[in-house]
């Protein structure tokens, strides 16, 4: 967060080859174990960050990394941590539990209780999971750009980002590799979204 200039925020504003997607890690929602990881963040200035990037473009989404229980870590921090998750959105999380590496300064503090933590990240990840579903929900029913990568293993099936980086699968007799089209989804679950080719009438209005 801390190297996220004022020129990189305008940038998101004024440049459209920029996707409205960033992966923005924070590790915690606590500033005192902020503090204790050396980061040179706080919860506020990440916060401030992100209305300013929500100002200039409102479209704009979400993904972080997260520690969860990190020596000193407690059900406060913990909480302020959820309290982020909800506060933010994201439409990803990669969430961990500490682990200490030899010949660090964090390798030398009191631990979190083992069963705690991974009390703690089950109770994060079911959250974080949550406000996915809920993200994949509105995006039912509306067209999303699709640039694709691949063919998958069933011949007849391409795999694809949309602009968030959500993976994307259509139905196709025409080679999709490497077009960038537009796609209505029409389901979805966890990891994946499910779509198809919109007509010629409507990629040519999407283009436009």
């Amino acid at each position: 967060p801390i190297d996220f200039s004022a020129d990189l925020i305008n940038a998101h504003k004024n440049y459209d080859k920029l996707m409205p997607m960033i992966h923005l890690p924070v590790q915690s929602g606590s500033n005192k174990i902020l503090k204790s990881m050396n980061r040179k963040h706080s919860i506020e200035d990440y916060m401030e960050l992100i209305y300013k990037l929500k100002k200039i473009n409102p479209y704009i989404k979400f993904s972080s990394d997260f520690i969860i229980g990190f020596p000193g870590e407690t059900d406060s921090d913990f909480e302020q941590t959820l309290k982020l998750l909800k506060e933010v959105n994201y439409i990803n999380s990669y969430s961990f539990v500490f682990s200490a590496r030899p010949g660090t300064p964090a390798g030398d503090l009191k631990k979190v209780d083992e069963k705690v933590s991974k009390e703690r990240l089950i109770i994060f990840q079911n959250l974080a999971n949550k406000i996915k579903m809920e993200y994949r929900k509105t995006l039912l029913n509306k067209p999303s750009l699709v640039m694709f990568e691949n063919r998958t293993s069933d011949k007849d099936k391409f795999f694809g980002r949309d602009e968030y980086l959500n993976s994307v699968i259509v139905s196709s007799k025409e080679n999709l590799k490497g077009k960038i089209e537009k796609v209505n989804i029409i389901n979805s679950n966890q990891k994946t979204l499910i779509g198809e080719i919109a007509n010629k009438s409507e990629r040519k209005h999407f283009a436009a």
